[in-house]
């Protein structure tokens, strides 16, 4: 890792011809992983946590979200077949033509599914997902370890210059504190490095979503300026910057705000909802963009459906909750 490198000039000729942007601009630090082998001493993705040897590892006691196989009768087997032969056949010769479902064999559907989520065609059975508790508990999964030599972008508590971030590899649903939320559970811990002498081997989870366990990579930070979505801006100024894009050959949305990827502190974007503004779960504050968590790539994860997963934080105090938002 070579240290923290800072351009920008697009959002830089952006912001000085049209200055009242600035006051919605934030730094960010974009992590960039790539594949290597990180020691305990680096910011990294999914290598070894610099964990004190005399601290318990911490675990998830559940519930996880379990998948639950349960067969169709013959008799509803044989009905969604009908009613799958009869959309194809209102298809036929419309290639372009969505498929179609009567009221009656939308009905017929979903009694079949019985609040399942999804429907194996091979072997004919329905699947739930259901919360299960675990004990004595799944070790979490380190998947990020940040030092504040590398981050400058983001609040660090007194005393402190290492984040890391560890996660459930196992799917949760209804999460406390959490709205809509399908994905990992995720802790976060603060503390010196030079706190720590001997290092704690990490536990290695005997099951596991290999969507949630990320293949180590090494880091090259780079500093940006960060602008929010069109969203976020009061429309007048929302216009002049998509004008200052389109005028350059670009787009605002795309190119010169929510920076994608993995990255700490900045904007979040809202690519498949509109707005949804995170508050704080103790004092309703409006929460701020601590991290995002990319899928693919290097680490190699998958967090809904290959999106982000963001993870924000109290302006007002550090020691509320965390919120998450998967997009």
């Amino acid at each position: 890792m070579s240290g923290v490198t800072t351009v920008n000039p697009s959002v830089d000729a952006l912001l000085a011809d049209i200055p009242e942007l600035a006051a919605y601009a934030r730094k960010a630090t974009l992590l960039r992983p790539e594949a290597g082998r990180p020691t305990s001493r680096d910011s990294h993705v999914g290598g070894p946590l610099l964990w004190p040897a005399d601290e318990a590892w911490p675990v998830c006691e559940g519930p996880h979200l379990v998948a639950v196989r349960e067969k169709l009768s013959d008799e509803d087997r044989e009905t969604w077949q009908r009613i799958d032969r009869a959309m194809r056949d209102r298809r036929a010769g419309r290639p372009n033509a969505a498929y179609e479902l009567t009221h009656e064999e939308a009905e017929t559907e979903s009694r079949i599914m019985d609040g399942a989520g999804a429907l194996d065609m091979i072997t004919w059975e329905r699947i739930r997902r259901v919360p299960v508790p675990t004990v004595p508990g799944v070790p979490l999964v380190p998947v990020l370890q940040l030092r504040a030599q590398d981050v400058p972008t983001v609040d660090w508590p007194e005393g402190t210059d290492v984040l890391q971030v560890l996660w459930c590899p196992e799917e949760h649903a209804d999460l406390p504190g959490q709205s809509y939320y399908w994905g990992p559970s995720v802790e976060l811990r603060h503390r010196s490095a030079a706190s720590v002498g001997a290092v704690l081997e990490r536990p290695v989870p005997t099951d596991a979503v290999d969507g949630y366990l990320p293949r180590p990579c090494v880091l090259d930070p780079l500093e940006v300026t960060d602008l929010p979505d069109g969203d976020e801006l009061p429309e007048e100024l929302l216009v002049r910057a998509d004008a200052w894009a389109e005028a350059r050959d670009t787009e605002y949305h795309r190119e010169l705000s929510c920076h994608a990827g993995w990255k700490a502190g900045g904007w979040p974007s809202w690519h498949l909802t509109d707005l949804e503004p995170v508050d704080c779960p103790s004092c309703g504050a409006r929460t701020r963009l601590l991290l995002t968590v990319d899928s693919g790539k290097d680490p190699n994860l998958n967090v809904g459906r290959f999106g982000e997963l963001r993870v924000f934080t109290c302006p007002l105090d550090a020691a509320h909750p965390i919120r998450l938002n998967i997009q």
